[in-house]
């Protein structure tokens, strides 16, 4: 299955727990490089007497800047806790995590992000196709490479103009972007989106655009192009169903194989963190609908993809957790302005998300991360 950034932490858990915790990174722990101080205070209360955490961890991100075992040493170093394991760690211990079918992967995809972390997926070819179209762009002609099969999207590109141009002309020629555009008639090929984060938090005092913000050029240049919408085969990453079932299986993992009740998802961003949160929320509460609701709330979520068997869900609930250290800001002008909806002001979520305010409405609102564990523990009267 396909998600953004899954880290969950190496250190022992003190004991089977029925409750997990999931973390978003940007905004809730960190702002760009530098470590929000209440991060660190925050894990400490996570540690038992013996140095274990006392709950199972996931950390759940959409970034895609950098490596997962890279983010993995940056956590561990930044939050002062032994070991984040990353997913390439996790799957030399636990080898059927790998839950790709290989074989049915394409040939040639095409990423708008830098260098894309999936190592499988990256072929020599593509690796042809990001070292020679980049630098004849400008060219006249541009050399025969493989046809091109899908187009996956990572993130935010570094040269949005080239990324735009390049993915047009693959969209335009149907994978063959040294040919002429031909007139689009119905379709194109499929296309693949990772994290929908419309805007981030780094160090700047105000969020920055996000892949969500590279998606929407995208789709607008395509519109205008060819009068249609760009249509995706998955959305995926937060808030995607996909992504809140596979951290709940890497939070069992954690819990020596056994079911977890309750978890609680701790986030900064109401149209990622907190519409996921409660999206996966709603799901749980419907289990007895397993099949009928998993094609809902994918299609909530926009995607087009099935939950696996490996995914089935155990947990009860899953609250949503808003901190004030990112992306939301209560003391921003949009949202302090009461005379503005909640609709105009804060849900500028991907197009293709079905928009409804109960999922956007936190079971917490609370200052920092800090706050959030505090809150934990009291609910479990710990």
């Amino acid at each position: 299955m396909w998600c953004q950034r899954l880290l969950q932490t190496l250190r022992p858990v003190s004991t089977s727990r029925q409750t997990g915790l999931l973390f978003d990174v940007d905004g809730v722990l960190l702002r760009g490089g530098a470590v929000i101080p209440a991060a660190q205070r925050a894990f400490q209360k996570l540690l038992d007497r013996n140095d274990n955490f006392r709950f199972p961890i996931v950390f759940v991100t959409n970034a895609g800047n950098c490596h997962r075992h890279h983010k993995a040493q940056q956590l561990s170093h930044l939050l002062n806790i032994q070991k984040v394991m990353s997913m390439e760690q996790l799957r030399q211990n636990h080898p059927q995590l790998d839950m790709v079918d290989h074989n049915r992967r394409p040939t040639l995809p095409v990423s708008s992000c830098n260098r894309p972390s999936v190592d499988k997926i990256w072929s020599p070819e593509a690796q042809q196709l990001e070292l020679t179209v980049f630098s004849v762009f400008q060219s006249s002609s541009l050399p025969t490479l493989p046809k091109i099969e899908v187009i996956i999207l990572f993130g935010e590109p570094v040269r949005w103009e080239t990324n735009l141009q390049l993915l047009v002309d693959v969209l335009l020629t149907n994978g063959s972007p040294g040919c002429e555009h031909t007139q689009v008639s119905s379709g194109h090929l499929p296309v693949l989106a990772c994290n929908m984060d419309l805007t981030w938090m780094a160090e700047a005092p105000s969020p920055r655009f996000g892949h969500g913000m590279f998606l929407l050029c995208l789709e607008s240049v395509y519109r205008k192009l060819t009068g249609q919408d760009l249509q995706y085969q998955a959305l995926l990453g937060k808030p995607s169903l996909l992504t809140y079932q596979y951290a709940e299986h890497l939070l069992r993992l954690q819990n020596h194989n056994h079911t977890l009740t309750t978890i609680y998802a701790v986030g900064d961003n109401l149209m990622t963190d907190i519409y996921g949160a409660n999206l996966y929320n709603r799901y749980l509460a419907q289990q007895s609908a397993m099949e009928t609701s998993s094609k809902l709330f994918a299609k909530a979520a926009g995607s087009q993809l099935t939950m696996a068997e490996e995914l089935v869900s155990t947990a009860s609930q899953c609250h949503s957790i808003l901190v004030c250290t990112g992306v939301y800001n209560p003391h921003s002008i949009l949202s302090s302005d009461q005379s503005s909806s909640i609709t105009e002001t804060e849900l500028h979520g991907h197009r293709d998300l079905v928009l409804e305010p109960d999922l956007v409405a936190p079971n917490h609102v609370v200052e920092d991360v800090e706050a959030a564990v505090d809150l934990v523990l009291q609910q479990e009267a710990l």
